[in-house]
């Protein structure tokens, strides 16, 4: 599956590439320890699934579409997400370099403002 939700951690992986592809574009979205200038000790993220995957998978399509062939693999972890760890991992493969940066930075911009995933800080004491 292209895209996973869930409390999972996000861990490393190795590139794995496909003949025709040349370059890997990753992307990890890591909590900050700040959230409007307030410490927080990490985010609660929630969202309602079958909606957010439904989301998801049109944004695949809409992809493909609009930027023609390439891999990604989306990760956005739900639940409590402690500072400075990850919580969004995108991957892009595809045959050259600039495409790859374009298309990763599209589907980010798209996940943010489309996918219905909520987030609530956890202030610290």
């Amino acid at each position: 599956m292209p895209f996973l939700l869930s409390n999972a951690p996000i861990l490393p992986e190795a590139p794995r590439f496909e003949p025709e592809e040349g370059a890997e574009v990753q992307f990890l979205g890591t909590v900050r320890g700040t959230e409007d200038g307030q410490t927080i000790t990490g985010i609660d993220y929630s969202a309602y699934l079958p909606m957010a995957e439904k989301t998801l998978a049109t944004l695949l399509e809409k992809g493909l579409a609009q930027h023609g062939p390439h891999r990604v693999f989306i990760q956005h972890r739900l639940g409590f997400v402690a500072a400075l760890e990850p919580s969004l991992l995108l991957r892009v493969h595809t045959k050259h370099s600039a495409a790859a940066f374009e298309i990763c930075q599209w589907y980010l911009k798209e996940i943010k403002t489309t996918v219905p995933i909520w987030k609530k800080p956890v202030w610290a004491p």
